[in-house]
């Protein structure tokens, strides 16, 4: 706080990160391991990061997705659960680039109608 004002000075951080619940997404979507990584490497792009590796995997089946993005920045994850139309986001990033946009462009890209979002300031100095 400013001894003047009493007001809080601003506080620099080292990373956004974003949580994000994503609903009412189609089934098949959320089964597609390759399509997913392809949605979330976009989404990393286009939100300034820079892609150093990617990994996802399908459990079979009727069952859902999990995968990671890796990045210069940090990281974007998903868990997808195909048979409630659901997936669970997680993107970190630090420097410029934008987590939050990253988290936009995934849930425009799923076509979802419903999400729920928190987005938290990490290393805060």
């Amino acid at each position: 706080m400013t001894a003047r004002d009493g007001i809080a000075a601003p506080r620099a951080t080292l990373g956004s990160h974003v949580l994000a619940d994503l609903a009412g997404i189609d089934a098949a979507l959320l089964r597609d391991a390759a399509r997913l990584e392809t949605i979330l490497t976009d989404a990393a792009q286009q939100a300034g990061a820079r892609v150093i590796g990617a990994h996802f995997h399908h459990f079979g089946g009727e069952h859902g997705v999990t995968g990671v993005v890796l990045l210069a920045e940090s990281h974007i994850t998903i868990h997808t659960w195909p048979e409630h139309g659901f997936a669970a986001v997680d993107a970190f990033m630090c420097g410029a680039a934008r987590a939050a946009e990253a988290v936009d462009a995934i849930a425009a890209a799923l076509g979802t109608h419903a999400q729920v979002r928190q987005q938290v300031a990490r290393g805060v100095a």
